[in-house]
């Protein structure tokens, strides 16, 4: 069973996400563990206060070292665990990255936030740091739910069938082909005729050939 410690200053934000649909079914079937932790409960004061303004002068505030340490030493105890902060400026969240999360067995994430971390936590604490695109959020809550679904979704058993997971995009290098079910004739768009003749070979063909155009089209990167 894979386990997520995440830490976070929203603790509900992220519990409305992963008690629902697929993530919620890979937890009933004991395929997954997800705990959300409160940095708060992990300050000092009666204000729990986590995040101080950033030495140099500057906009907005930064999480403070001390809660984040302290949270992350109670979570992770004797185990060993990969820590994870989301943040603008990890690298690339990936297929490939989400494949090598998975065979993990105890991941804790880090929800960055305001201005980031104090960068003590990012050189001491965290494993590496993960972003979900170029492109800033006003936290990183949204982000370890992408990482949490991405990871859960290839792990075995979690989905139906395997053959649905090789055929998504990004697995063979390549965006996902065109899909279509009932009915066959929708105000008078029709289904491309090979999906309906029963030939798997030539709708193997088809597919193969959309899915390199579809690529070439809006992820022309992917090709190189």
């Amino acid at each position: 069973m894979l386990r997520f410690d995440i830490i976070t200053i929203f603790p509900q934000m992220v519990s409305a996400v992963t008690g629902e649909s697929i993530v919620k079914r890979a937890q009933d079937k004991k395929k997954v563990r997800i705990n959300v932790h409160d940095l708060r409960d992990f300050s000092e004061g009666n204000y729990r206060q986590v995040d101080d303004r950033p030495f140099g002068g500057g906009p907005g505030m930064v999480l403070m070292p001390e809660p984040l340490f302290k949270a992350v030493k109670k979570i992770k105890g004797r185990r060993k665990a990969k820590v994870i902060l989301t943040c603008a400026g990890g690298q690339p969240l990936t297929q490939k990255k989400a494949h090598e999360l998975s065979l993990e067995k105890n991941i804790i994430i880090i929800c960055g936030h305001y201005e980031g971390v104090d960068e003590r936590v990012r050189q001491e604490l965290v494993d590496e740091s993960i972003s979900i695109g170029d492109y800033v959020l006003t936290g990183g809550e949204l982000p370890a739910m992408v990482i949490v679904d991405s990871v859960t979704r290839l792990l075995p058993g979690v989905l139906g069938k395997g053959a649905s997971l090789e055929e998504e995009s990004f697995e063979q290098g390549l965006l996902e082909y065109p899909q279509y079910t009932r009915p066959a004739d929708f105000n008078g768009r029709k289904v491309p005729d090979v999906l309906l003749s029963g030939n798997h070979r030539d709708i193997a063909k088809w597919r193969k050939a959309q899915a390199v155009s579809r690529t070439q089209k809006v992820r022309p990167d992917l090709l190189k």
